[in-house]
């Protein structure tokens, strides 16, 4: 069996607690489902407490997750997944600044349209939602990752294992190793370093082609990196 390429050692994360702004749509609440069963502590965030209670309630009393106004589940965590909608990106942000001051947080929005032809990137002015949380978080440290993941895959209980790797992306190398080893807490799931934050558009930007990829298979495709 060949040994996996490791270029250095990722960081114990083991202990840290996870806020997962956007918690209630399908792809935050999946992130949230996959993270608190690897043992992390998770707070779903929303606009109403309620609302995110109600979302950390659906996946079970069993699991170490709880719901939160923004706020609270942004200043509780120690690392802060946006998984809102591109519409309210800039704005949750704006809002947020103080709380997510000095925290890593982990930009996951794709930018997309959809007409009759399908999926397509949206034009961002920064050049991409990653960067536009970067310029809005001036004291945070911003990556970009987890755009490929299928929020139905994360749902399933039937599904073990995410056999997928997570590109990650980013200009603090301490920040994106971290972020690495979160996503290999997910069973099946690989984080690989994906380039400086610059390069987000193209990634997020992808995520277009992989909906049109399961339209036509209709398939849940991810992605696998060779070589490394």
């Amino acid at each position: 069996m060949t040994e996996q390429k490791t270029p250095y050692d990722l960081p114990d994360v083991s202990g840290l607690t996870i806020g997962i702004l956007g918690g209630t749509g399908d792809q935050g609440k999946g992130l949230a489902r996959r993270f608190a069963l690897a043992g992390h502590r998770v707070v779903i965030g929303s606009r109403k407490a309620e609302r995110a209670q109600e979302a950390a309630d659906d996946l079970g009393a069993d699991l170490p997750v709880r719901g939160a106004e923004n706020p609270v589940a942004a200043g509780e965590s120690d690392v802060v997944v946006v998984a809102v909608p591109w519409e309210g990106h800039k704005a949750t942000l704006e809002s947020l600044r103080a709380e997510l001051a000095g925290k890593i947080v982990v930009d996951c929005v794709n930018p997309l349209g959809f007409d009759k032809r399908g999926a397509f990137p949206l034009e961002v002015e920064e050049g991409s939602a990653a960067q536009q949380a970067a310029a809005v978080l001036a004291e945070s440290r911003v990556v970009a990752a987890f755009h490929h993941v299928s929020a139905k895959l994360l749902l399933d209980p039937e599904v073990g294992e995410m056999e997928l790797d997570v590109l990650v992306l980013g200009d603090d190398r301490e920040a994106t190793d971290l972020v690495q080893a979160l996503a290999g807490r997910i069973p099946g799931m690989r984080g690989v370093y994906g380039g400086r934050l610059r390069n987000a558009g193209q990634v997020e930007a992808f995520t277009a082609n992989l909906i049109s990829m399961n339209r036509r298979y209709k398939a849940h495709a991810g992605l696998r990196i060779t070589d490394v």
